[in-house]
């Protein structure tokens, strides 16, 4: 099969959905090219897009197809809305179609695919941004009125998906994301100076670090710092200029896992999510995590978290000295379970995928 992947995404800072896209290429890539299949990686993108595009896709054994436009955003939006011209037009014949949240481009033939993260901006739009509820909103109906299958980051995202979209939900496929090889549990440890909770969260009001501050509060006598790493993201911004909070910003993957490695405890009390990548990988970092008790985190949290009520300050307090308390087992518990997600493991779902709709 000749199987076309958007990687547009990719031209854009690094993100739980960017991180999940570049990974699942690589283990498809894994999979697939063995057995013959060709993949080819496009994306009509800016400049700088493109060279970043290429650095990150670089030794992997991907045909590039990236085309340097001026406003590639308002190229993809109108390509997609007009459904002209046909993909093949730029890309030739193709047996699979995967595209991506930024864009949902037309095709004559073959199998056409794409995942979906999260149905947020359906269930709850108060927590996006008008611009994101648009773009996702238009891709998940072009997607529920045209796709042979799609795939779902968890088996919560694949139920909602189907739910809100009412599409078949055994044309869903469930495929977890992986972790990276950089998250592991012998590395280097960071040191803020005293023993620190990490919470890794874009700033946003889905990601309740209002409710961790609160909690966060509540742990005075502990001697505790709280560590936020993560990048502006948009609405109120929690105020993070508080005594013992360090405010770190978006850090590399390197000192990502430094950081988990290096922590008391990683607290993610996220209000909604698609899966709950840090969970994951603060696990495999050897770290115990206190986790929101949403259904959404299931899967990632598996049996090896302490949950916590995400509106209850409280109950975060009290999970986060819980945690602590059994590092130990927490630890073990967190290291098996994060040894099954695998990126290796999302590719062959893709490969298996596509083949069933062949």
């Amino acid at each position: 099969m000749r199987i076309a992947f958007d990687v547009s995404p990719l031209s854009h800072e690094r993100t739980g959905v960017n991180n999940y896209l570049l990974g699942s290429l690589q283990g498809l890539a894994e999979v697939a090219v063995p057995l013959g299949h060709e993949l080819v990686a496009f994306a009509p993108t800016s400049l700088r897009g493109r060279h970043t595009i290429a650095g990150l896709l670089a030794g992997l054994p991907v045909e590039l197809r990236l085309v340097p436009l001026p406003a590639s955003h308002v190229v993809r939006t109108a390509w997609s809305a007009t459904s002209r011209p046909a993909v093949e037009r730029w890309l030739g014949r193709v047996d699979v179609l995967h595209f991506s949240d930024w864009m949902y481009p037309p095709q004559r033939s073959g199998v056409r695919a794409t995942t979906v993260h999260d149905v947020v901006p359906v269930r709850h739009p108060e927590w996006t941004t008008p611009r994101t509820r648009a773009m996702h909103v238009r891709k998940y109906r072009n997607a529920a009125e045209t796709c042979d299958v799609v795939f779902a980051n968890s088996a919560f995202t694949a139920r909602d998906f189907s739910d809100a979209f009412d599409f078949p939900l055994d044309r869903v496929r469930v495929a977890p994301p992986g972790v990276a090889s950089i998250f592991w549990a012998d590395g280097e440890a960071a040191d803020l100076g005293r023993p620190y909770i990490l919470t890794v969260a874009t700033l946003e009001p889905r990601k309740n670090l209002d409710a961790l501050l609160d909690a966060f509060a509540l742990l005075e006598e502990a001697g505790l710092l709280l560590a936020v790493a993560g990048g502006v993201g948009w609405g109120t911004q929690p105020r993070l200029d508080r005594r013992d909070v360090v405010r770190l910003g978006r850090v590399s993957d390197v000192e990502l896992a430094r950081l988990y490695r290096g922590a008391a405890v990683v607290v993610y009390p996220s209000l909604y999510e698609g899966f709950g990548m840090p969970v994951v990988e603060a696990m495999a970092s050897g770290a115990p995590v206190v986790a929101s008790e949403h259904a959404s985190l299931d899967e990632a949290a598996g049996d090896a978290a302490v949950r916590a009520d995400s509106r209850d300050p409280a109950a975060i307090a009290a999970a986060v000295l819980d945690a602590i308390a059994r590092r130990d087992d927490l630890r073990a518990r967190g290291l098996a379970h994060a040894a099954s997600f695998t990126w290796r493991r999302t590719g062959a779902t893709f490969l298996e995928g596509y083949e069933a709709c062949v």
